[in-house]
């Protein structure tokens, strides 16, 4: 990540920053884009008393050098949210339920603890920005204005509960939460959303490409392009959005450059991971197959869960393209590791068992 001038931040190197979930896949990679920006003052909130093997190294990396404050807290409390942004210019809100089927645990994990923080930063009243890790979940991926185009300006679910899916029903409300205490508190905000974050320490093949089931691959992604950013290029986003001057308000997708179909990761993955048996889905027919999966979800009052919709196959399987030209022009952004030595990277991780460093 190139080094921006001093005077292009909203905060200066000793200022107080806290990131929330902050040992987490993501999180620790903006704590490390901090320090290598040079800024010296942080606190990093986790649930967890033990911290993840690459925060330690991070932190061992900057001994010295920089004062990281590591508080155990959860955000369901109102007293740790309190403890977390005492003090707090800038905040870096990363922290999300996920992997949560339920409704209610997805709301309280992504929508009440957002609801606890914002509160503490509105009493606190020394921050200067709100940054908001979304997700590309929240996209219905149907009315664009662009054809086919989903950049920032493209809607966001209306009904989310419909979709069948608790993480985008969360992100959604989080996210809407976000702006509304924005127009009422007058907080600045930023809000980040990426596409499919991958690296080492996330192994697996994402639902874009396929499913696995009975036994079989089932590849749904066709020809598709697959809305991939690199999880080290992700968290230098996150940390440009959330440092720059003049961006308040504003949401900004994270994709990388030179995006690879559905069908090209996959013959990657194969080639460098493993060798198993996919069967190709039509984009037709797998449009039928998950209208008819949603007509009997509804039609036998939750037999099946209603995971596969209309809109859910909207947002998965859809052709679409994907743009990150806001990004670069707002922040200055640019990937630093390409998509092909990304992928390297994370094949070489998922054949060796997916070691999360």
């Amino acid at each position: 990540m190139k080094t921006r001038e001093a005077d292009s931040w909203i905060v200066r190197p000793d200022d107080l920053i806290l990131v929330t979930g902050a040992t987490g896949f993501i999180g620790r990679r903006v704590v490390k884009a901090l320090l290598e920006l040079g800024f010296r003052n942080l606190r990093c909130l986790t649930r967890l008393a033990c911290s993840a093997k690459g925060f330690e190294e991070v932190l061992r990396a900057h001994a010295g050098s920089a004062r990281v404050e590591v508080v155990t807290g959860n955000l369901l409390s109102v007293d740790d949210c309190a403890v977390a942004a005492k003090s707090a210019a800038l905040v870096f809100h990363l922290a999300a339920g996920r992997g949560e089927k339920s409704f209610p645990d997805a709301f309280a994990n992504s929508v009440v603890t957002t609801r606890n923080l914002l509160d503490a930063c509105v009493a606190e009243r020394t921050m200067r920005r709100f940054v908001n890790m979304s997700s590309f979940a929240v996209y219905k991926n149907s009315g664009n204005p662009k054809w086919r185009l989903l950049d920032e300006s493209a809607p966001i679910e209306d009904h989310p509960e419909l979709r069948g899916n608790a993480y985008c029903f969360a992100k959604t409300e989080q996210d809407k939460l976000v702006m509304e205490y924005g127009r009422r508190f007058a907080i600045p905000y930023v809000i980040i959303r990426p596409g499919w974050v991958y690296g080492p320490g996330n192994p697996g093949i994402h639902g874009r490409v396929g499913i696995g089931t009975f036994g079989v691959f089932l590849h749904l992604g066709g020809g598709n392009t697959l809305p991939l950013t690199y999880v080290d290029n992700c968290a230098e986003a996150v940390v440009l959005a959330g440092v720059t001057r003049g961006v308040d308000d504003e949401v900004f997708n994270v994709v990388d450059d030179n995006l690879p179909s559905s069908r090209r990761f996959l013959r990657l993955y194969k080639r460098s991971v493993r060798r198993f048996h996919s069967i190709y889905v039509p984009h037709a027919l797998s449009y039928y197959l998950c209208c008819l999966w949603g007509w009997y979800s509804k039609w036998s009052r939750g037999q099946l869960p209603p995971v596969y919709n209309r809109k859910a196959w909207r947002v998965s399987w859809k052709r679409t393209r994907y743009s990150n030209a806001k990004l670069k022009s707002r922040v200055g952004w640019q990937p630093s590791v390409p998509t092909s030595e990304g992928l390297r990277l994370y094949f070489e991780s998922c054949r060796i068992g997916g070691s999360n460093t």
